[in-house]
């Protein structure tokens, strides 16, 4: 890594740490640290599930609750176990703790006003826009991909996101029945593998694999979440998916996709990927496309961060 970008950011951190007051005990001068005012706000007029608020803001599940435990002392917040299902703890504001997140709503607001006060117009306009690039690229690096069972909760989110956007997309609609099957077992190991990207707590997209023999491997349900647009997430789901099959012995990548699915087919050229004479009878697909591997050695590591626009197969 280049010394001076890390010390670039080392500057920047310091800066804005410095200049929202995050440094000072009493955040925006309410009586709390920083930490227990982003809780506060994250738990929402809605309440808001401890394992998913964990999740969320990426923080220890010891450290969570010392700070769910002093807001409760303060009578701010209750958390108590869902009704539904007892393993599930969920935090609420009081009455009090309403009150006060609607006043640290409008204290952030005064410190933001503050911090734009001192700038001329233009000035103002460069830092928001550049504040929103470093938001997205920031946003960008949280994403984290793991592979995952297809019958986990997070993957059956991605796949019928995925076939609900086939069917807006299509010019005729979608019938999972009438396309070629990609089965549960097809997606688990040793036929096939499903990736998930989550960013914080949400599943935002998936990939996967089914390998078939003479190493050749085919690349599925690749969707990519509105949320993630942007970030770079249809390639980097692809070459997780490409470094994967390649751990694995694939020599060959294959896929088959529909003409309505432009941004995708920009992707796979841009990639490596060429057109090939269709290898299959799928009813949806209008273009085949075909992709050759290096040999590579050692295990895929679904990490980093980059992504893009909507991307789906």
């Amino acid at each position: 890594m280049d010394g001076g970008m890390v010390a670039q950011v080392r500057r920047f951190n310091r800066t804005v740490t410095q200049r929202v007051g995050a440094l000072q005990d009493r955040f925006l001068d309410r009586g709390r640290p920083l930490g227990e005012a982003r809780v506060l706000w994250e738990i929402g007029a809605e309440g808001r599930d401890v394992r998913s608020l964990r999740a969320e803001l990426g923080l220890d599940s010891g450290y969570l609750s010392r700070l769910l435990r002093s807001l409760e002392a303060d009578g701010l917040i209750t958390v108590e176990a869902n009704e539904c299902d007892k393993r599930v703890r969920i935090a609420r504001l009081t009455s009090a703790g309403t009150a006060e997140r609607l006043t640290l709503d409008r204290r952030s607001d005064e410190v933001a006003g503050a911090l734009l006060e001192p700038l001329s117009a233009r000035q103002r306009a460069r830092l928001v826009a550049a504040m929103a690039d470093v938001e997205l690229l920031l946003r960008a690096g949280m994403i984290e991909i793991e592979v995952a069972d297809p019958a986990e909760p997070d993957a059956r989110y991605c796949l019928r996101s995925y076939f609900a956007e086939l069917d807006t997309r299509f010019e005729q609609g979608f019938d999972a029945g009438q396309s070629n099957p990609a089965p549960d077992a097809q997606l688990r190991p040793p036929e096939g593998l499903l990736l998930v990207a989550r960013l914080g707590a949400e599943p935002v997209g998936c990939g996967a694999l089914h390998f078939l023999g003479e190493r050749v491997c085919e690349i599925k349900r690749m969707w990519a979440a509105d949320v993630a647009r942007g970030l770079g997430l249809g390639r980097r789901l692809l070459g997780e998916l490409e470094a994967q099959a390649a751990a694995r012995g694939a020599r060959v990548l294959r896929l088959e996709t529909n003409r309505s699915l432009v941004e995708a087919i920009g992707l796979y050229r841009s990639a490596g990927f060429t057109e090939v004479a269709p290898f299959n009878d799928e009813t949806y697909a209008h273009h085949w496309f075909e992709k050759s591997l290096a040999a590579r050695t050692g295990q895929a590591r679904c990490r980093g961060h980059e992504s893009s626009r909507n991307v789906r197969r």
